[in-house]
């Protein structure tokens, strides 16, 4: 397994873009909390703290696709370093106004999601680029999802701990000022520099236009639910188990869950065709999230949220692989930040889903939410598995005779049609 991601970290190019991606995306992954710290310190309330995160997370999520599909018109460095700038100065302009302005406050936080450079979408267009091989390709998915996860985790350590050394404004200012450089990194480099989308037909829908994508951001969009709701149930079971330690613990045992079960998947070399493998990964996430209405002990508990978040991260390597199979020509890291967008509003949904269902019927209820949703997830992805099946792209086939004996003609990577 080691041996596997050495193999691409190796690649010439390959760490620089990783870790200056997840650099990049700092500030949006801390956010959330960056904010909320920010305001109390400010003296604001939960409500406004609240309200300012919800503002950045829904301009984030139509940011994202309408800076990826400038992306795959003027390439990276062009949009994704000026967008960087963009939303960091916007969120020190947030920082030195505070809180007692509400509208220069609202609209510097507006502004800071919207310009949030879609780093994500442009690593996945990238790796075709620097990887040779169609199965390192995968695995590198893989590895992006474990990495996303880590970066999670570790994000808001970093903001707790800063401030705590210094002050919550010099949080966001030292975050957003890291993250301006990961984009650096990543925009000065040759792969970023020498990438260019394929051509493209001029379509409003742009990516959209591929029903197969409209699936699978139907099906993710409920997965974003599940893990959306996991994270409001959590804080209900901690209430009466311990506080918020307990809640750490749990959210910790879900990440740890998908570090575990993403890099084992990215391990191996998966055979047969990535929407029938992601019908199974979905099911077995559904699966997974049903003990949790169980509600055992604290350690237990955490163990069953380490189960619950397995199937996770290569879940969403396998719709990495999808969306790349699917997206129409030319719209490969506007197809990607979509993914992005929706399992975003998807967990917002499952926030807003998940209160009133704890409210009404405590944790037991908020835990079979998730459940629910993976349900419905798996439902879609079998309501639409005709239209997952057959790539929209047609154009760009090629015989592979290292992975097909038989030499059958397979789809390749929309991506992989760059100079």
């Amino acid at each position: 397994m080691a041996a596997g991601y050495l193999e691409i970290l190796r690649a010439r190019h390959a760490t620089r873009l990783l870790v200056g991606t997840l650099v990049g995306r700092l500030p949006n992954a801390t956010a959330a909390i960056a904010i909320v710290l920010f305001v109390r310190a400010e003296g604001g309330s939960y409500s406004l703290a609240g309200a300012l995160a919800a503002v950045y997370g829904v301009a984030n999520a139509v940011g994202q696709p309408l800076l990826g599909r400038l992306v795959d018109l003027h390439g990276q460095p062009r949009v994704q370093l000026p967008a960087a700038l963009l939303s960091a100065l916007a969120m020190a302009a947030f920082t030195v106004s505070g809180t007692d302005a509400l509208t220069p406050s609202y609209v510097a936080v507006a502004a800071a999601g919207l310009f949030t450079p879609p780093l994500e979408g442009g690593l996945r267009a990238l790796w075709t680029s620097v990887l040779r091989k169609e199965e390192q390709v995968h695995r590198a998915y893989a590895m992006d999802a474990v990495a996303q996860e880590v970066m999670f985790t570790v994000g808001p350590l970093l903001v707790t701990l800063c401030t705590s050394l210094w002050s919550a404004q010099v949080a966001l200012l030292a975050l957003n000022a890291l993250g301006v450089l990961g984009a650096l990194s990543v925009v000065v480099s040759p792969p970023s520099r020498a990438w260019r989308s394929a051509p493209r037909e001029a379509h409003w829908l742009g990516a959209l236009r591929s029903p197969g994508l409209l699936a699978l951001l139907a099906a993710f969009l409920f997965v974003g639910v599940a893990l959306g709701s996991i994270a409001v149930a959590a804080v209900s079971y901690a209430d009466d188990h311990g506080g918020d330690a307990v809640y750490g613990w749990l959210m910790a045992g879900v990440g740890f869950g998908a570090l575990v079960g993403g890099s084992l998947y990215g391990a191996r070399q998966w055979s047969g065709v990535p929407e029938r493998r992601l019908r199974v990964l979905v099911a077995l996430l559904a699966v997974c999230y049903l003990p949790l209405v169980l509600m055992p002990g604290p350690v237990a508990m955490t163990a069953l949220s380490a189960l619950a978040g397995v199937f996770l991260a290569p879940a969403i390597a396998c719709a990495f692989v999808i969306v790349d199979r699917h997206a129409p020509r030319g719209t490969v890291t506007e197809a990607f930040s979509w993914l992005v967008t929706t399992f975003t509003v998807g967990a917002s949904v499952g926030t807003g889903v998940a209160g009133p269902v704890v409210e009404w019927g405590g944790a037991l209820w908020g835990f079979a939410v998730p459940g629910a949703a993976g349900a419905v997830s798996l439902l879609v992805l079998l309501a639409t598995g005709r239209v997952l099946a057959v790539p929209a792209r047609t154009a760009v086939v090629a015989a592979s005779m290292e992975n097909d004996p038989n030499r059958a003609v397979e789809p390749r990577f929309s991506s992989g049609d760059r100079a």
